[in-house]
């Protein structure tokens, strides 16, 4: 069987290689603290839990695939609070940020287009972009300046002209 090239091309997850040191220092009694996954800091809510406790069902199906209707539904009550009209068709609801962002690109960018990431960025961005046959062009930005794009609109063109060129 032979991998296909677009997966040969995507770049390993750097979080899936540090996950050995990691687990060797815990291994040897250090305390690691976890920058690199979404893991919740905050405790999950006693109503959630007791619901997971007593479910007593013998199947625990999938849900629909787009998201549960009362929560979408909800969603969109909370989008119009902050002035963003959305119908319950508009949002497809994920099982985390990295299915949502392949979902984006896949949606909206053709194999072979280039999108511009504000760099530092996210690393798994790469993969994603490997996965949905898109070029990452990074916009490269500074800690002196707080991480910030240009300030003036002259600078952003005259950068963007310089990927589009390259």
């Amino acid at each position: 069987m032979k991998i296909s090239e677009r997966v040969q091309m995507m770049q390993a997850s750097p979080i899936r290689k540090l996950m050995p040191y990691a687990n060797a220092a815990k291994e040897k009694g250090h305390h690691v603290y976890h920058l690199n996954i979404g893991q919740p800091d905050i405790e999950t809510p006693k109503a959630m839990m007791d619901v997971y406790h007593n479910f007593d069902a013998k199947v625990l199906a999938y849900g629909p695939s787009q998201g549960l209707e009362p929560y979408r539904k909800n969603l969109v009550r909370y989008y119009a609070k902050h002035d963003i009209a959305l119908d319950t068709n508009d949002i497809i609801v994920t099982t985390a940020g990295s299915e949502a962002i392949v979902f984006a690109l896949t949606a909206v960018c053709n194999v072979g287009e280039e999108i511009l990431i504000p760099e530092p960025f996210y690393t798994n961005y790469n993969g994603f972009a490997g996965m949905a046959g898109v070029k990452i062009r990074p916009i490269t930005t500074k800690v002196e300046d707080g991480f910030a794009l240009p300030k003036k609109k002259k600078s952003l063109l005259l950068l963007l002209k310089k990927h589009v060129q390259s």
